[in-house]
């Protein structure tokens, strides 16, 4: 696990744990080399003054192999004699049992050279053949030299009692560090766990459209200026203060827009009609016109024609925006879609129109004339984007027992990957890329959005070059709404 991704609680129990370890491992240390000289120092004094008594009995009875062993259970010595040395063990009885002469020139090494002899009080550790280390030490007097060892097994083990006590409280002590630490650390960071929660729950909400209240705020007794998680929880305060300041702004900003263009469009449906119908009149009525005149009558009613539908388009993404209750009932998406695909061809003949869909029918809830807008749009951005030739293929599939998802697939040229974050978008227009050949306002696309998510569903597209993929995902049961809300009318000329 990387250190760079551990949390602050992870950090400071790691912390107080390390430093705890090193200063106990650094008096663990410093107690276990004082009680290893301490008891190393004490053995060699044993070993002298075993071997000075030893010496003691040997010069009294004139016979070392006859002697009684002083305060040792397990003891060496070697003896210089006539013939050479000769080495003796004892271990509790009153006989020496003589080694072997490996053993005895172990041992007699120790005074086979001059500059290795060992003074009185000296001590040395000599490795015995089959009895392991011993340390001697050596005894002269009367004509005869000794040297008395006892086996070093004894001092480790005299060390070891007291040293495995100073590692297992050195462990234990790491051990309740990381416990009791893991327990302050919790407590003292709880304020900051309360603060982040109040940031996680706020990140969480939509905050992108429609009235935000930002109810959330850190507790008062988070918010202590005199500690560092208070001045978190404060700053913390005081930026959703103006987040929702800034929010309560947007909104009204926008709600005033809506309104504008909802009456804006609500006004220019009767004088649009208005000039429609005199145009019409005038054409049909006004006696011999030039062919500039009719010219000119019938760009009038085309272009009265191509802003009504914008103000229609503007109107609904008006309504929509307002949240206004769709008109919900069961739809027959499979037959939605056989006309939509019919009405496309008879659009397009130069098109190629494929339909695939499951053996049974399939129906979702929601607004029949809305979902007839959606799949209507995306067939004419496919027919009027794409060259005459073109696959395009619609394909309902049932994904899951929720939902259902629509898929309408050509094989033009593609969207450019720079337009496609913003696609949905209003007043987006493709035709930098795609063959443009009819008038477009650019809200085809934002109508199809805003009704899928009205719907709570999803759009999104999948384009490269030679394949574009626009996904509709829908769910089959709309959940529950509250009563419509009355939206008046005015009245048309």
């Amino acid at each position: 696990m990387n250190p760079k991704n551990w949390t602050l609680r992870t950090r400071l129990i790691a912390l107080m744990v390390a430093l705890v370890a090193v200063t106990s491992v650094v008096i663990g240390g410093v107690m276990a080399i004082v009680v290893r000289q301490s008891f190393t120092t004490q053995f060699s004094s044993r070993v002298v003054s075993t071997a000075q008594n030893f010496g003691h009995m040997v010069a009294d009875s004139n016979d070392p192999t006859n002697a009684h062993a002083i305060d040792a259970t397990d003891l060496v010595f070697a003896v210089n004699t006539v013939s050479g040395w000769q080495a003796y063990r004892y271990t509790g009885s009153s006989t020496a049992v003589p080694l072997t002469v490996a053993q005895t020139s172990s041992i007699s090494a120790i005074q086979s050279r001059s500059d290795q002899l060992l003074r009185p009080g000296d001590t040395r550790d000599v490795v015995v053949p089959g009895y392991g280390e011993y340390r001697f030490a050596p005894v002269y007097g009367a004509g005869t030299a000794l040297l008395v060892g006892l086996p070093t097994s004894q001092l480790y083990k005299g060390i070891a009692q007291v040293i495995v006590p100073i590692v297992v409280v050195v462990l234990l002590s790491i051990v309740l560090a990381g416990i009791l630490g893991a327990f302050v650390i919790r407590g003292a960071l709880r304020p900051l766990r309360r603060v982040a929660t109040v940031a996680s729950n706020v990140a969480g909400m939509r905050l992108e459209r429609g009235s935000v209240h930002l109810a959330q705020r850190v507790p008062a007794e988070d918010t202590n200026p005199h500690t560092e998680v208070g001045q978190v929880g404060s700053a913390l305060n005081n930026l959703l203060d103006s987040v929702e300041t800034a929010l309560a702004v947007r909104q009204a900003s926008e709600d005033k827009v809506r309104t504008f263009v909802a009456d804006a469009s609500h006004e220019l449906r009767t004088p649009l009609a208005s000039i429609r119908g005199y145009a019409e009149l005038t054409r049909r009525f006004g006696g011999e016109l030039s062919d500039d005149v009719q010219h000119n009558i019938a760009r009038i009613e085309s272009e009265s024609q191509r802003m009504t539908s914008l103000v229609e388009d503007l109107l609904l993404l008006a309504r929509l925006d307002a949240q206004r209750e769709l008109d919900t009932a069961d739809v027959d998406l499979s037959r939605l879609l056989v006309d939509v695909v019919s009405d496309a061809h008879a659009a397009g003949p130069d098109h190629e129109w494929d339909l695939e869909l499951p053996d049974e029918p399939v129906t979702v809830r929601g607004d029949d004339l809305r979902l007839h807008q959606v799949f209507a749009n995306l067939l004419t951005n496919a027919r009027v984007h794409t060259p005459g030739g073109t696959r395009v293929v619609v394909e309902l599939a049932r994904p899951g027992d929720d939902t259902v998802e629509v898929r309408v697939r050509d094989t033009g040229p593609g969207i450019p990957a720079e337009l496609q974050p913003t696609l949905f978008e209003r007043f987006v227009r493709g035709d930098s890329s795609r063959n443009r050949r009819s008038g477009s306002t650019g809200l085809g696309l934002s109508i199809v959005h805003a009704v899928v998510t009205a719907h709570h569903g999803s759009v999104r597209v999948e384009s490269e070059p030679g394949s574009t993929v626009f996904i509709v995902r829908l769910p089959v049961h709309q959940p529950a709404q509250a009563a419509p809300k009355p939206e008046p009318q005015p009245a048309l000329a």
